[in-house]
């Protein structure tokens, strides 16, 4: 249809249906990952709820991070609502005036729609969508600078030095001044500075207990990184490898049981002593299956002398009936999931340089009997619950 000469030709405004905008299977689809998403925010490994004045400073940082944040989330979606809203009841007005002026002509008549004055609009938008921004950026930016700086600064001399070096994929944990060796476990005093001294034997690890430690640190082969740790409260605080090291990296855990510093002093005083080796006939002929089968070659046992004890290249197994887990959290610390670790632990942990062990039902029961009794006098596992 050919429109009538000197007259324009006026299209309605298409009205957009919002439920073509987002399709409903999308919607649909993203439910499930935001479930996910949410469900990780919880659990021992979370910046909220920790036990330090470093961790406190940093949780209060994001909490400003998250509101400030979604305010201005809220104010720029409501401005965009607004803006939208106008421009629609605009465009319907256009066109109703269009309608009922067929014959205006294109420079002036009936049918125009006059031009807004929208000098006030363009205020609007620069101080809501420029000013406020940038002031918001600025004042953010000076309050983690500040919340850095202060997170930074180590809380005085430090109380205790402990040394951690990652491997592929367990942790080794050394005190230098008590000349305590063990493994996948650190216990410190509650309320004393803790120093560790963090390093790497085969390739880049990450250090970083969330609720302890102000921040994440790499373990570099060859290098030593500092960072200070500090639990104001006695409790068991979870560690993770933050760096991807290999195919079990998300099994790379550990804890840091934090005791009071008079425990941790008589724990310390204890481990100046030999340990007690089990003396029961089967737990004897444990030994003699540790040290024939080649165990010892990897792992080393405080007691027992056998070529390659020296920097062995597995966890030291000295007090391993006092620790709470096995294979760095892989499993608690019980006699079937010891002696199930000891047929295959590739089972449990896939890639660790522990071969099987295919040894007679006899002597792999006698061997876990002799496992099951290294510990020192009073620092039973049920002592760490």
């Amino acid at each position: 249809m050919k429109a009538p000469a000197g007259s324009v030709l006026r299209l309605a405004p298409r009205r957009l249906d919002p439920r073509r905008l987002v399709p409903r299977r999308l919607v649909l689809a993203l439910l499930p990952l935001l479930a996910v998403a949410v469900g990780g925010c919880g659990g021992p490994q979370s910046i909220l709820g920790t036990d330090n004045p470093a961790g406190e400073r940093i949780e209060s940082l994001w909490w400003v991070s998250v509101l400030s944040t979604g305010i201005l989330a809220a104010v720029v979606i409501v401005v965009l609502l607004v803006a939208a809203r106008r421009a629609l009841v605009a465009g319907r007005g256009a066109s109703a005036r269009g309608a009922s002026a067929p014959g205006a002509s294109a420079r002036g008549g009936a049918g125009d729609v006059p031009v807004p004055d929208d000098a006030w609009e363009t205020k609007f938008l620069l101080v809501v969508g420029g000013a406020l921004p940038a002031l918001f950026l600025v004042g953010f930016l000076v309050f983690s600078v500040r919340t850095g700086t202060a997170v930074t600064d180590a809380p005085g001399e430090p109380g205790l030095t402990v040394e951690v070096v990652g491997h592929k994929f367990w942790w080794e944990v050394r005190y230098p001044d008590q000349g305590i060796v063990t493994a996948n476990e650190i216990r410190i005093p509650a309320g004393v500075s803790v120093e560790v001294l963090v390093s790497a034997a085969d390739v880049i690890h990450s250090f970083w207990v969330p609720a302890l430690t102000p921040g994440k640190i790499d373990m570099v082969p060859g290098r030593t990184n500092v960072i200070r740790m500090w639990a104001d409260n006695p409790g068991v605080y979870r560690g993770q490898c933050t760096e991807f090291c290999g195919t079990q990296h998300a099994l790379m855990s550990m804890e840091v049981v934090a005791v009071p510093p008079d425990e941790f002093d008589a724990w310390a005083e204890s481990r100046r002593l030999p340990p007690l080796l089990p003396d029961d006939d089967e737990a004897r002929r444990g030994i003699g299956v540790f040290m024939a089968t080649g165990c010892a070659a990897c792992h080393a046992v405080e007691g027992l002398t056998h070529p390659g004890a020296a920097g062995s290249p597995g966890p030291d197994l000295t007090d391993v009936a006092g620790r709470r887990s096995l294979g760095a959290l892989a499993l608690e610390n019980s006699t079937a999931n010891l002696l199930e670790w000891i047929r295959d632990p590739h089972q449990f942990k896939p890639g660790v340089r522990m071969p099987p062990t295919p040894l007679p039902e006899s002597d792999l029961r006698a061997l876990v009997r002799f496992l099951e009794g290294l510990e020192w006098e009073g620092l039973e596992r049920e002592g760490l619950e």
